[in-house]
């Protein structure tokens, strides 16, 4: 009789086993911890509340130190590095973590913009004289400070792009995957990036698009969606840079979609699997 019960058991076990690899898997991101406090407050709530699954931390954003005690005081938080050569916004600037002065403006500060942006003349990276050995010894500092402060770190991942601005800045970014043991977003391979499936201005859009984003999903297969919560408050009002002015507005209605009963409940109903970077790992 008890191994009728355990045949049984296995029988429906390898069932269920069957089902997850079948449906499909969603990496949620929420981009950009340390930028702002309204930012980590946003980031947290996704985590906490909501279904977002990872979340990627600026090192040298200035409130770093906040999102390290956040985190710690958060277990299971599946992080990231977020790997950064810009500080893009007008209002607050930060620096970076090493000595790489061809990576600075005249001020010390990170440019804006990693490519030619017709608001911001001469002040990008790709506009100026970097050196590889500046960029390797900056992302070499944000690891480790990342590593030191936030043992778990799952990934790295790139901010607006950096890590793609030459034929050589990837073969660094791969070689220091490789060095410090830590997974390049998005690997594997087969993992592919997913938007909104129409309007997405609004909380209401936003919640909208991505449930009708969610019916494009395959089974078996594994996506990954990108996005940055925020809160519409006094904080985040006065962070913006040209040609993206609403960020209070936009990044409040990501946490609205982030932390959405209508799309938990979508999410359920389509039986989609929410994983992490670990979840890729293993």
């Amino acid at each position: 009789m008890k191994q009728i019960f355990l045949l049984i058991s296995l029988f429906f076990f390898a069932l269920i086993c069957e089902a997850q690899q079948k449906a499909p898997r969603l990496i949620v991101r929420g981009d950009d911890m340390g930028y702002s406090h309204s930012g980590n407050l946003a980031l947290l709530k996704c985590f906490k509340e909501g279904f977002q699954t990872s979340i990627e931390v600026i090192v040298p954003s200035p409130w770093f130190p906040e999102a390290v005690q956040m985190l710690k005081d958060n277990p299971g938080a599946d992080i990231g590095i977020h790997l950064a050569l810009t500080s893009e916004w007008d209002n607050v600037k930060w620096r970076p973590v090493s000595d790489c002065p061809s990576l600075c403006d005249e001020d010390g500060y990170f440019y804006p913009m990693v490519r030619a942006n017709k608001n911001y003349p001469k002040r990008a990276i790709m506009e100026n004289s970097w050196k590889i050995e500046d960029v390797e010894k900056e992302f070499r500092a944000q690891i480790e400070l990342a590593l030191k402060k936030l043992p778990t770190i799952s990934h790295f991942s790139s901010h607006m792009g950096c890590t793609g601005i030459s034929e050589e800045v990837k073969a660094l970014t791969k070689k220091l995957a490789k060095e410090y043991k830590i997974p390049i977003d998005p690997e594997p391979a087969n993992v592919s990036y997913i938007g909104y499936e129409g309007p997405h201005k609004t909380s209401g859009e936003k919640v909208e698009s991505f449930i009708k984003m969610l019916d494009k999903l395959q089974p078996g297969k594994t996506y990954m969606f990108v996005d940055h919560p925020g809160l519409n408050d006094a904080e985040l009002q006065a962070i913006h840079h040209i040609g993206y002015e609403d960020v209070a507005a936009d990044r409040q209605g990501v946490t609205d979609l982030f932390t959405s009963e209508k799309v938990k409940a979508a999410i359920k109903a389509k039986k989609i699997a929410l994983i992490d970077y670990k979840d890729l790992a293993e």
